[in-house]
């Protein structure tokens, strides 16, 4: 391999070729860029590559040799000196200025690392039952159909799309299953796709939040959404979340982000009443709606909940969808059905970072697999499947544990809230005793921008009854290790 060196900045500086060389070398084996015992070019190949003499390198080398930093061996070559291992120079590195949205992620990112190491730390306990939510099991996954519409595409010979706003037939595909699975009547050219929920999110935060202008979340709620509002400088009003979902206020913002169809992590449903409140407020205000349907497709039991979007009149409601819970891990794919007038600019947006969608092959796999009914048959697969889990979980923590959890009804999503019906300081001795029980759940606390009463999020889709039955047997011995009797 060749040693490149940045010789150019080093001409000028120093009068002479050779000298400059002579200082290039130097400082590269005191940064350890050469490192100690590492073996020089010989001066031929540095004389060709530098356009110099080999009486030049040579001379260099022996500058270097006297200066005790190489050592040269008849017959093998030139080497760094060996005692030159610890004599590294510490470079001081210039504290460059970051913007204030750089600043704000940086923070928020410090905020997300503390949180997640709290979470790992892991049990002492030799098997550990984790009732946080998961992923899509592979097992659960309609694998050789999936494979079956990925050749199909392969052998077709497709071109791929320009523009950002992702494969057409798949947009194609999600317009026709939100008019049937939804209600929503949309057009393909109104939806954008994202690699995952999130990064429409936030490409939609940058589009509509001034910095300091006040942006409307629920709490508790999704902490991507927050960290997404923040990092653009938005203020965060939160809004209060009851049994019946967000509670309309006269808020003085221009953006809410809401999750009507199944409050996000409460599970609560917003009646129509509310829906028509917060629409009206949208007209008064001038104000955009974003709509996280996240977790709905999955429903065992009510009516269909028709979404925000579809009683919306005046196109200010933005509805975001994703696939992160109904395909593997890998396949990271979101989008967002907007208002004719926002398409545009957030395709503009987006197209700052992805000129062209990412993943077309499985984009346009994905449509094949939606447009031949496989995606909807696997849908009522999962939901059978979590729907069984959902049930069995309920009975189970209602017969084990009745006095510790008033259990949030519902009829959809992923998630169970449930509400811990003691004081602060016995729950905080409960989760002590069911982490030492090798039992894992999220504290509702992390998803609260106000304070509320203890909480818990249960996941329950990723596991088996058997598995779902021992880890309440061990909350219910957790419950009787801390002897609570409450009423």
């Amino acid at each position: 391999m060749e040693l490149w060196l940045p010789l150019d900045s080093y001409e000028l500086q120093h009068r002479y070729k050779y000298l400059a060389l002579y200082h290039a070398l130097r400082d590269a084996i005191h940064a350890g860029t050469l490192e100690a015992g590492a073996r020089l070019p010989s001066t031929r190949v540095l004389a060709t590559q530098y356009d110099m003499s080999r009486g030049s390198v040579a001379q260099v080398y022996d500058m270097l040799m006297a200066d005790g930093y190489v050592h040269a061996y008849t017959g093998k070559g030139t080497y760094v000196t060996e005692s030159l291992s610890s004599q590294h120079h510490v470079q001081t590195e210039a504290v460059l200025s970051l913007s204030s949205w750089g600043e704000r992620l940086l923070s928020l990112g410090a905020e997300q690392e503390r949180s997640r190491s709290r979470e790992e730390v892991q049990p002492a306990h030799e098997s550990v039952i984790n009732f946080r939510m998961q992923r899509l099991l592979t097992e659960h996954f309609p694998a050789a159909e999936w494979k079956s519409a990925l050749a199909a595409v392969h052998r077709s010979g497709w071109r791929e799309p320009e523009g950002a706003a992702g494969d057409p037939e798949l947009r194609e595909a999600i317009a026709a299953h939100l008019r049937w699975t939804r209600g929503i009547q949309a057009e393909a050219s109104q939806i954008v796709l994202f690699s995952g929920s999130i990064q429409g999110i936030t490409l939609l935060c940058q589009l509509l939040i001034t910095e300091g202008s006040p942006v409307v979340l629920e709490s508790p709620g999704y902490q991507g959404i927050v960290h997404a509002v923040r990092s653009c400088g938005g203020q965060v009003i939160p809004a209060e979340v009851d049994e019946e979902g967000i509670i309309p206020q006269e808020w003085k913002a221009k953006t809410l982000f809401v999750t009507p169809t199944r409050q996000f992590p409460t599970g609560a449903v917003l009646g129509l009443e509310r829906r028509r409140a917060l629409l009206s407020w949208a007209s008064k205000q001038n104000a955009v709606i974003v709509e996280d349907d996240y977790d709905s497709e999955f429903r065992w039991g009510g009516r269909p909940i028709e979404p925000l979007k579809v009683l919306d009149r005046e196109q200010r409601v933005i509805y975001i969808g994703s696939f992160s819970q109904t395909m593997p891990a890998s396949f990271r794919l979101g989008y967002a059905v907007l208002p004719r007038s926002l398409v545009e600019p957030l395709l503009a947006a987006k197209a700052l970072y992805e000129p062209v969608s990412p993943a077309l092959l499985e984009q346009r796999a994905l449509a094949r697999f939606m447009t031949r009914g496989g995606y909807m048959r696997h849908l009522r697969r999962l939901t059978r499947l979590y729907g069984e889990r959902h049930d069995f979980f309920m009975e189970e923590m209602r017969r084990c544990l009745p006095q510790a959890f008033t259990m949030q009804p519902g009829d959809s999503g992923l998630t169970i809230y449930a509400v811990w019906n003691g004081d602060q300081a016995s729950y905080e001795r409960f989760t002590q005793h069911a982490h030492d029980q090798g039992v894992l759940f999220r504290d509702v606390e992390q998803y609260r921008l106000m304070p509320g009463h203890a909480a818990i999020c249960f996941g329950f889709a990723h596991l088996e009854q058997a598995v779902i039955r021992e880890g309440i047997q061990r909350m219910r011995t957790a419950w009787e290790k801390c002897a609570f009797s409450f009423r």
